[in-house]
């Protein structure tokens, strides 16, 4: 079969690759569509990020669905021409984190499309997939198969909704709107939200914002002074959602937090530096998130009875020959939110 595979930065080829019969409890699925993450981008712009760098080919992609193929021995619920979303993390289920129910933390997880081990798992980018049955989650007969590999980007979302606690008549802040900036809006409105206001340095995410229902989206790069109305007393925002992993980001939105918010920080980007201070005595919580578990059900779900609507996300579809254009067209802020490749 054919693979969408990175060889260095900026060398993206279609490689012919290995395609493997299911062995015993696993599931062959026929690829129909993926989406291009953030990850993806960095691997193709720079051979990977902070110490985690390609060290041999490997198929990128993790955000798939597809129609499965092929079932292999003691596989039951599951059978040829079901459609499914492919869920990209397989812990190993033995750990005392996996044992524990954080099977997010997994010490030994594999998770497709990653060069953290070494041989690295290959994505799924491909024609073809082979994986452990418990990967493959059915999905509801009216989503298309772009909109079931935006289960994965929604699924962290939702898991750091779940670290945020309720948001029911909250304000909410989201700094960053990429797609997962883009897709916490979506959350926080299904979460009860009060209100939510959306935060960046380019127009055209801002403009996806609006029409995913937020209730002010500001380019703060053309109006610095954006957020001064929600300074007042000691600031009146009760969560951030911060996804742009930017320091900048993250400094400007404590002066705007009410005292005890809650701080979920969703972006991956350097080292930072922070005001411990201003921690302190607004008693703000800085909490994590990492990835997701069983989000992904939930995220399918969703999206299955329509109660999240994730199509205004998807900006292009192109075929997975053309996955250089598609990438770039992706790294393209002003053109695109989330591209995907058809297989």
């Amino acid at each position: 079969m054919r693979a969408v595979v990175i060889h260095a930065p900026r060398d993206l080829r279609i490689d012919s690759f290995p395609d493997p019969a299911p062995g015993a409890g696993e599931v062959r699925v026929k690829i129909e569509a993926g989406g291009i993450c953030g990850s993806d981008l960095h691997y193709y712009h720079h051979g990977g990020f902070g110490t985690v760098r390609i060290k041999q080919p490997m198929a990128l992609g993790h955000e798939i669905a597809g129609v499965i193929a092929a079932v292999g021995a003691g596989v039951t619920g599951l059978a040829e021409g079901t459609r499914v979303a492919v869920n990209p993390s397989l812990p190993c289920g033995k750990c005392s984190y996996c044992r524990e129910g954080l099977r997010n933390q997994c010490l030994d997880m594999r998770f497709m499309g990653s060069a953290m081990r070494d041989p690295h798992v290959q994505g799924g980018f491909r024609e073809f997939v082979t994986v452990d049955a418990s990967q493959a989650v059915p999905i509801a007969p009216s989503l298309s198969p772009s909109e079931a590999a935006m289960a994965e980007p929604l699924s962290v979302c939702l898991h750091a909704a779940h670290q945020a606690g309720s948001l029911l008549g909250k304000r909410v802040l989201v700094t960053g709107c990429g797609p997962i900036g883009a897709l916490s809006i979506l959350v926080a409105r299904f979460g009860g939200a009060a209100e939510i206001v959306v935060t960046d340095v380019a127009d055209a995410p801002l403009a996806v914002a609006r029409t995913l229902g937020a209730s002010h989206a500001f380019n703060v790069g053309a109006e610095p002074s954006a957020l001064d109305p929600w300074r007042a007393g000691k600031g009146t925002f009760d969560v951030l959602f911060e996804a742009s992993g930017n320091q900048a980001a993250l400094r400007s939105a404590l002066d705007v937090m009410r005292p005890g918010g809650v701080i979920v920080q969703l972006g991956l980007g350097g080292e930072m530096t922070l005001p411990v201070n201003t921690l302190v005595t607004k008693e703000l919580q800085l909490r994590g998130t990492f990835r997701f578990d069983r989000e992904f059900e939930l995220a399918l779900r969703l999206m299955g009875e329509g109660l999240l609507d994730v199509k205004p996300l998807i900006s292009a579809v192109l075929p997975f020959e053309q996955a250089v254009a598609a990438f770039e067209l992706a790294s393209d802020r002003s053109r695109s939110m989330k591209v995907h490749l058809t297989f």
